[in-house]
């Protein structure tokens, strides 16, 4: 959580210096600080992992079996749920104190689905961060750059699909299939299948 914290602070200080750059606030210039900080929040991701893969490897060499005791897809899984909480949080914040005060959304014409939608896509923006986690970590340990070019590509799309709002049909509904998508890979990378789903319904 700490290290997507200094991503946002890097993003909001790239930012401020685009604009006062550039001298103004463009769409255009919004896109690129968008991508800037899906980018940013990815070289933190790798940061996490370059620096729990070192504290792993301190664990296993103080433990008796010269294991550790923290197996790597239980980081992966732990870190990318953190990422996705601390952003969601930030996300969901300002909406929530809207709804607290005077009625003002939908005033101006705006979609009476606004605050459902915004916990829909929260929602998704936590789940999502929790499957690239452990995506990415699993790409890191394999040395696969196209598993890390994908949930790249994923982040990216997902953070450019939002752009499309308040056109909510054009934007929630690929980003939830995006999500069932990634989520599918996700268990797939983390060892999972049809046959473990089925032992773990029937308790066995």
């Amino acid at each position: 959580a700490f290290v997507w914290l200094l991503s946002l602070l890097a993003a909001s200080l790239l930012w401020w210096l685009a604009v006062r750059l550039s001298g103004r606030q463009d769409a255009a210039l919004l896109l690129l600080g968008a991508a800037g900080a899906v980018v940013l929040q990815e070289l933190g991701r790798f940061g996490c992992f370059k620096m729990l893969r070192r504290a792993d490897r301190g664990l296993a060499s103080l433990s008796e079996d010269g294991r550790s005791p923290i197996s790597p897809r239980r980081m992966a899984y732990v870190s990318g749920l953190s990422f996705g909480i601390t952003s969601g949080v930030f996300s969901i914040t300002n909406i929530l104190v809207d709804s607290a005060g005077p009625g003002t959304v939908g005033i101006h014409g705006d979609s009476p689905y606004f605050f459902i939608t915004s916990a829909f896509l929260t929602m998704a923006l936590v789940l999502l961060h929790t499957f690239w986690g452990v995506i990415f970590f699993d790409a890191c340990e394999r040395r696969r750059a196209g598993g890390l070019g994908l949930v790249l590509g994923s982040h990216l799309l997902t953070s450019g699909l939002t752009f499309l709002n308040p056109c909510y049909e054009a934007s929630l509904g690929p980003i939830l299939i995006l999500t069932l998508c990634t989520g599918l890979w996700a268990f797939s990378t983390a060892g999972g299948s049809f046959h473990n789903v089925l032992k773990c319904l029937s308790c066995k």
